[in-house]
């Protein structure tokens, strides 16, 4: 099938499309073979701005009579897409989170394609980022981590990207304009690792230190580059806008602003942390401050977009439920962003309506959303579609555009997990049902891990049927291991038992990724079903751990049919994940045995003693395979946070922060855990001396004399020495060389072999 020429537009931004962005990605990812590729853009040569109603995109990609691969394409998303269609299916290469690029290892000739490669994909808009994935993933980046990741998104399809970096910046400069000082404006904005709630007005201040205007500038012009790249690759970015949420100094200034303070403790946080003043969106003030910051912004970014995030009740409880001040609210908001900017678009997560459900009730959905007039002015991301989908409740968000989402991970935790299932048979049948969805998105709160779910959705964008995942998987795997020889049998047959157990959760009582309890606080009971913030993330298992022990039989023999493999980076970061995970789980099994052991009536302290031994031996074991890979290491998360100054006194505050939200995650643990991480450092420096804590505890206190409230403040004692570095925080880590990899798991093995079935 030829690749049609014409195609319709709605609304257009007046800038001529270049391919240029395109050639520079192939010279950067592979440099070698930059003159191999030409890409042609086909029908209309203007940047197209958002639309909901815009084409979708289809490219063709073929070989030219003097050699040359043809990229053609109606927008550069689709050039970028064609590309990768060709690189993964035929020249099997691709672009890897942690890992990196692996594209430059492609043959020096490229191969010829004797048909043409057709690729029509079925929504107009593919999405990315959760606004709290600038927090627990991207808080430190540098522009090379940046660089990376827009290649990614650009190859695989995204072409609506969200991008709240530098938004303080911008912040900061309307507040000057009415009058507040930088003391009423710093000291509201929270620290570099927790911004992402300050944004959404669940926090406020900083509990590790000021935040400095060196890092609000420094984030400013990473902005710059993050977004005019986007636009180089044929992105509309989504950038922020003016919320509501100001400082409680906004008073002074604007004495007779009508002002709302919310009467809930986000998460149990406390003044002067909670309690965020709302100017609402009815007060004249608010147009007046949305105005000043849209148009600072398009001063500094340039006409790039009309597509504005803001979320004003993300786990906020409105000051009222009335139906009228729901409608009056959303239409003022509106109102404000159309005042500023004609074609504006608004953005917001739906997560507020599962979160929130015994607020949201389906007439106050209705309230809200129907403040906005023009439906297509607006745009809904389902946020948790693959698990809690919202859509079918709300009757499509009545009308509203919007996006079905995978949420998948929560606080940027580490565990295997997937439902294949459901993100390629029901965003399928959402389409066939909701006339308005009008793009696919991925919306992990951390982006740590299981590619290869997220690899499938934004495919998933390109086929009108869902995607046979058993083929899928086994291309994956062909591309992953590519360029160390033949590929073993064994490597497939590893990935297929992972596709049909681990990656293929159906019980919707998981809602995302799980964590192992050997990262939680310890106790005597609850450990697998704990409460409150943990409850996103399920402490069991959705699938049978002696699967898992069997695909890493496979996985790991596969070595000795082809060597070679413990040089391919893919081969290294998989066989590392998956030695985790079955570490992690076994982890549980001698918990309980623990536990067993210290709550019958003839525990003994020798018995205790042994079952705490090989407890803290396994967390040992797991921190030298963490420690081999810089992608799982805790020193790498550090080194970042430090790498964003040269200031010492401003690197302590950062590594303040970096630590506190991985662990404590706010001044007095409010959030512990929620975020915790897998890594070599904090598994052998903060997890295994807290169980030690634990486990010491147990041997000298009889259960009849076991007291909670003592336990915990011993655990906490320790936990909030190791939120200052260089005390009971210091880190040491050996990295090993990739090709020591394979003797670290050896020595795994040798320690635990019952535990992987040898």
């Amino acid at each position: 099938m030829r690749l049609s020429r014409c195609w319709l537009w709605v609304a257009f931004v007046a800038t001529v499309l270049s391919t240029q962005g395109i050639v520079d990605l192939v010279a950067r990812r592979m440099p070698n073979h930059v003159d191999f590729f030409e890409f042609q853009l086909i029908g209309n040569k203007t940047v197209p701005a958002y639309s909901a109603s815009k084409a979708n995109d289809e490219y063709m990609v073929s070989s030219t009579t003097d050699g040359k691969i043809l990229v053609e394409g109606n927008s550069l998303s689709a050039l970028a897409s064609g590309l990768h269609r060709y690189l993964t299916d035929v020249v099997h290469v691709d672009i890897w989170w942690f890992i990196g690029s692996q594209l430059d290892i492609a043959n020096e000739t490229l191969p010829i394609l004797a048909t043409p490669l057709n690729g029509f994909s079925i929504v107009p808009w593919r999405y990315h980022f959760d606004t709290v994935t600038f927090s627990y993933t991207t808080a430190f980046w540098s522009w090379d981590d940046w660089e990376l990741e827009l290649d990614w998104l650009a190859l695989h399809g995204v072409n609506l990207p969200l991008a709240w970096v530098g938004f303080e910046k911008t912040l900061v400069d309307v507040y000057r304009e009415i009058s507040l000082t930088d003391t009423e404006i710093l000291s509201y904005f929270s620290g570099p690792a927790f911004q992402s709630w300050n944004r959404f007005g669940n926090i406020q201040e900083s509990w590790g230190g000021e935040l400095p205007l060196e890092w609000i500038d420094d984030q400013f012009e990473l902005q710059k580059n993050i977004t005019q790249r986007m636009v180089d690759l044929g992105m509309t970015p989504v950038l922020p806008s003016f919320t509501g949420f100001v400082p409680n100094a906004i008073s002074r200034v604007l004495p007779d602003a009508e002002l709302a303070q919310s009467t809930s403790e986000w998460n149990s946080f406390s003044a002067p942390y909670s309690n965020v003043t709302f100017l609402e969106p009815t007060d004249p003030n608010f147009a007046m401050l949305q105005k000043s910051f849209i148009s600072k912004q398009t001063a500094a970014y340039g006409n790039i977009t009309h597509v504005y995030t803001l979320d004003q009740f993300n786990e906020n409880t409105p000051s009222s439920g009335a139906m009228d001040y729901l409608r009056n609210v959303s239409y003022s908001t509106w109102q404000s962003l159309k005042a500023a900017d004609p074609e504006a678009v608004w953005m917001m997560q739906g997560w507020l309506f599962y979160s929130l459900s015994s607020f949201w009730t389906d007439d106050k959905i209705e309230a809200y959303l129907s403040g906005v007039k023009v439906d297509s002015d607006m745009i809904i991301l389902d946020l948790v579609s693959e698990t809690a989908p919202q859509w079918q409740k709300t009757n499509s968000y009545y009308g509203k555009p919007w996006i079905w989402c995978q949420l998948h991970d929560f606080g940027g935790n580490n565990g295997l997990y997937g439902q294949v299932q459901n993100i390629t048979i029901n965003p399928i049948e959402a389409l066939a049902n909701s006339s308005n969805l009008i793009g696919f998105g991925l919306t992990p709160e951390g982006q740590e891990g299981n590619e290869i779910v997220y690899d499938l959705l934004l495919d998933q964008a390109w086929s009108a049927s869902p995607i046979n995942t058993e083929t899928y998987f086994a291309n994956w795997v062909s591309r992953r291991y590519s360029g160390n020889g033949e590929i073993p049998p064994e490597t497939y047959a590893a990935w297929e038992i992972l596709r049909a157990t681990v990656y293929n959760n159906t019980n919707s009582s998981f809602l995302g990724v799980t964590k192992s309890i050997l990262e939680l606080s310890p106790n005597v009971t609850n450990m697998l079903d704990l409460p409150g913030h943990h409850g996103a993330t399920s402490k069991q298992l959705s699938y049978n751990p002696a699967d898992l022990v069997s695909a890493w039989d496979l996985l790991f023999n596969a070595s000795k049919t082809n060597s070679d493999l413990w040089n391919n980076p893919g081969y290294a970061h998989d066989i590392t994940d998956v030695t985790r995970q079955v570490l992690a789980n076994n982890f549980t099994d001698n918990y309980l045995s623990l536990i067993s052991t210290y709550t019958s009536p003839n525990a003994s302290n020798t018995t205790l003693t042994s079952l705490s031994a090989n407890l803290t031996s396994l967390l040992t074991t797991l921190d030298t395979l963490l420690s081999a890979l810089p992608a799982f290491s805790l020193s790498t998360w550090l080194a970042s946070a430090h790498a964003r100054t040269s200031n010492t006194t401003l690197q302590s505050f950062y590594d303040y922060e970096a630590r506190n939200q991985i662990t404590l995650w706010g001044p007095d643990g409010e959030i512990s855990d929620y975020a915790c991480r897998q890594w070599g450092g904090l598994v052998g420096g903060y997890y295994k001396p807290r169980w030690e804590v634990f486990t010491s505890y147990l041997v000298e206190t009889p259960m009849e004399a076991y007291n909670d409230t003592e336990l915990k403040r011993r655990l906490r004692s320790f936990e909030e020495g190791w939120q200052v570095a260089g005390g009971n925080g210091t880190v040491v880590v050996s990295q090993v060389e990739q090709g020591g990899l394979e003797a670290v798991i050896g020595g795994v093995v040798g320690s635990w072999g019952e535990v992987f079935g040898l």
